[in-house]
């Protein structure tokens, strides 16, 4: 017990977990169950199952570290409970097992404290946002493609073991063993923030079961995450961003096509895009038909921003030599290593089963540290 230094522990696991409260913000966090909650008991709540299906999964998730935090602090408080009990207890039986029991408690706060550290790291722009991760076959031959399909696996295992969502979006087979691309989406708050680490090259260094030379073989894949952005409902356009001019409308060559200012052309002056109507008999129709085409249009260049802005996101990936991320070594060693933040295991059955956290956490406090030194 005294080696330990028990109650110093417990002091850090303390303030740690009152740095995180304050983060968090625990009342904003009661306010936005209730107001979730109460979205989830309207009655015509599954008229939109799509909406439906946002309002019950932020609720869940919210939900569930309301109660993480809660769990945690009634924890703190009976581990310091036990800790007071053992050191009135003379029997050494007693003081061994509780000793034991106090070391193990401690090793899992200090994880769980930990991880919800790593939470309050995720707050870029589009982190809150779901992600879609789409993961490609380099370098390799068909060890690469069998690769992609192990890196595909483990990520569908990361997504279970969290009971987060995930939908296969699109799988492209490869001829002999593997795939060549796949797409998934992981619907659940903060997991663009939290895969994004994941984003880059990956390499396999292994025995090749398809050389029948059973020569080592070196093989490469490619991962690219990006935020599943909400497509833009309709465009609303103030009406200061707005020129209106107006004119007579005219057929070919310039012929009249009648007397009055009837034709409308409208200006949408943030981005100069120009629609011009003048098939409508009234002003009235033709400016209400050139605001549908303008909104039209301004949706399809937001979409067009967004498109960039994930491509930007997701960066350039070559899936070959000189830009991996992580190597996933099988022979003639067994090793996992992260190559920017070091963090590394030595067992890649596990994290090929799913056991990623470690490589997260390890790489969200890595990509914040380098925020801090740019």
């Amino acid at each position: 017990m005294a080696e330990l230094d028990i109650p110093q522990e417990i002091a850090e696991l303390r303030s740690t977990f009152g740095a995180i409260l304050a983060v968090v913000d625990v009342d904003e966090l009661r306010a936005k169950v209730a107001d979730l909650s109460e979205k989830a008991g309207a009655p015509d709540l599954w008229d939109d199952p799509a909406a439906a299906q946002k309002v019950t999964s932020e609720l869940s998730h919210a939900q569930a570290q309301l109660a993480k935090l809660g769990s945690i602090e009634q924890r703190l408080d009976d581990l310091e409970v036990l800790v007071e009990m053992v050191a009135e207890e003379s029997d050494p039986a007693i003081v061994d097992e509780s000793a034991a029991e106090i070391g193990s408690e401690l090793k899992g706060l200090q994880a769980l404290m930990s991880e919800l550290e790593v939470q309050t790291l995720l707050n870029g722009e589009y982190d809150a946002l779901p992600a879609v991760i789409t993961i490609r076959a380099g370098a390799g031959g068909v060890d690469a493609a069998d690769f992609a399909e192990m890196l595909l696996r483990m990520y569908l295992r990361w997504a279970e073991q969290h009971k987060f969502p995930v939908n296969v979006m699109d799988t492209s087979y490869a001829e002999e063993a593997g795939i060549k691309s796949a797409t998934i989406e992981v619907d659940a708050p903060y997991a663009f923030g939290t895969l994004s680490i994941e984003a880059g090259t990956h390499r396999l260094v292994r025995m090749s079961p398809f050389n029948s030379a059973g020569k080592r073989q070196t093989s490469f894949a490619a991962v690219e995450v990006i935020p599943l952005m909400e497509e833009a409902g309709e465009i609303e356009i103030p009406e200061n961003d707005i020129r209106v001019d107006v004119f007579r409308s005219s057929g070919p060559g310039g012929q009249s096509v009648n007397t009055t200012d009837s034709a409308v052309r409208l200006t949408h002056i943030p981005t100069g895009t120009v629609v011009s109507m003048q098939n409508e008999k009234s002003q009235i129709q033709n400016r209400a038909a050139a605001m549908r085409v303008l909104q039209s249009r301004l949706m399809i260049l937001q979409r067009e921003e967004e498109n960039a802005k994930k491509k930007e996101l997701a960066g350039n990936i070559t899936a070959s030599w000189g830009d991996q991320i992580r190597s996933y070594v099988l022979a003639p060693y067994q090793m996992v290593k992260d190559l920017r933040s070091e963090y590394e295991v030595n067992n890649p059955s596990n994290v090929f089963d799913g056991d990623l956290d470690g490589f997260i956490n390890a790489g969200i406090r890595w990509r914040k540290q380098g925020d801090k030194d740019a």
